[in-house]
């Protein structure tokens, strides 16, 4: 039997009041996927239409985007992954192949600089492109401040959970290793 949506995943919803994102304890315990109601504004940003559109501007590209992009987005692309998905999926190509990412222009900008060398051309799905401010924070000169006042026994930034939420946050990453390996 394959995934089947009504079956194995459950949608988590961080308003619902009942303390498990609106499903109950039976789905969230069946579940393989537990799915977050949110949303990225960099990734909604991508149309269905900026995939015609690359198309019909760049003959022989292949479209690779992230599967927060939305789904409209997601369907009508050659491919979707992770970040490293999309990494691995790029620089592994043969040159010649033509790229355009739907994910974060940063990380599509380095990815370009990456591939260009060995003959791949990638491009962002689209010009009209937001920042994420925060991945844009995920550096070496942010992470070093970080360490030096960890270093100083200082904590910066600390990122707190409510247990509830971070007990099935654990259940899904450990779930996520199991089916990557």
């Amino acid at each position: 039997m394959g995934f089947d949506p009504q079956r194995d995943m459950c949608v988590w919803d961080p308003q619902a009041a009942n303390g498990l994102g609106g499903c109950s304890a039976a789905e969230v315990e069946q579940s393989t996927f537990l799915l977050w109601k949110g949303h990225c504004s960099v990734h909604m940003l991508f149309k269905a239409e900026h995939v015609d559109q690359i198309r019909r501007e760049w003959p022989g590209v292949q479209v690779i985007v992230h599967p927060e992009c939305d789904r409209s987005v997601v369907v009508k692309a050659d491919q979707s992954g992770s970040t490293e998905g999309i990494l691995h999926t790029v620089l592994t190509s043969p040159a010649g192949s033509r790229w355009a990412v739907g994910t974060e222009v940063h990380m599509v900008n380095r990815l370009a600089k990456e591939a260009a060398p060995k003959g791949i051309e990638v491009r962002i799905l689209s010009g009209c492109q937001c920042l994420c401010t925060t991945m844009y924070r995920i550096d070496p000169p942010h992470l070093l401040w970080v360490l030096d006042h960890l270093s100083q026994g200082q904590v910066v930034n600390q990122i707190t959970v409510h247990p509830l939420a971070k007990k099935w946050a654990k259940v899904a990453l450990e779930r996520m290793l199991q089916i990557t390996g």
